[in-house]
């Protein structure tokens, strides 16, 4: 099964929000629709394809200030990890700064929490527990292929920020090596932010990464 994936960088922080199914598919999933709404139900109609489900990596603002209208106009539920489904639902009340907004709270319609395997869009998706950036951060892996969106994990040549709130630098490593040790190298990351990359790629050059390389 070969994928297709579509990747729309959008606000004004450069969020990285994937559309991806099975090539050919009719039903697709969304990941991260940070904001710019519009574009990205324009992109989906420009598919032909069903949304089946919104997956949310973790909460920051970024990454769901499109979650309520994307989620209204295609009638897909939304899946949010478990630890920070109130954010999701006061948004606005955890954006920390000024400059950003208004954006629309939403209440999850599923929650993940690490360990399961959801079948969506005719394709197995492992969700994966990836704190250090975000408490309840997860990352999405596509069983059977070198594909995973990791968030705001690991980026290319830099891993995701942990001085925000709940943010811990030994435990994002951690959730880093177990990614890669769960994972080939030829995977392909999709990241939250810039541009993507393998697990190889980063293990064998990121700067950030020293102590996970081989």
């Amino acid at each position: 099964m070969a994928l297709d994936v579509e990747m729309l960088t959008v606000g004004q922080i450069g969020e990285n929000c994937f559309l991806f199914r099975p090539q050919g598919g009719e039903r697709l999933l969304i990941v991260d629709p940070g904001e710019e709404a519009e574009r990205i139900l324009s992109a989906v109609e420009a598919k032909g394809a069903t949304v089946e489900a919104i997956l949310l990596t973790h909460c920051h603002f970024d990454h769901i200030g499109a979650v309520a209208p994307v989620a209204r106009a295609t009638g897909a539920p939304v899946y949010c990890p478990e630890i920070e489904v109130p954010v999701l639902a006061d948004i606005m009340a955890y954006v920390p700064w000024e400059g950003f907004g208004p954006y629309e709270s939403y209440e999850a319609d599923e929650i993940v929490r690490g360990g399961e395997t959801l079948e969506l869009a005719g394709m197995e998706i492992e969700v994966v527990f990836t704190p250090g950036h975000s408490p309840g951060h997860v990352t999405y892996a596509v069983k059977g292929e070198p594909a995973i969106f990791s968030g705001d994990v690991l980026f290319q040549g830099s891993v995701g920020r942990v001085d925000l709130p709940g943010g811990n630098g030994p435990t994002l490593l951690a959730s880093i090596g177990r990614l890669m040790d769960a994972y080939p190298e030829e995977t392909v990351v999709h990241p939250g932010h810039m541009e993507l990359t393998t697990l190889g790629a980063e293990r064998a050059s990121n700067p950030f990464l020293g102590s996970l390389a081989r």
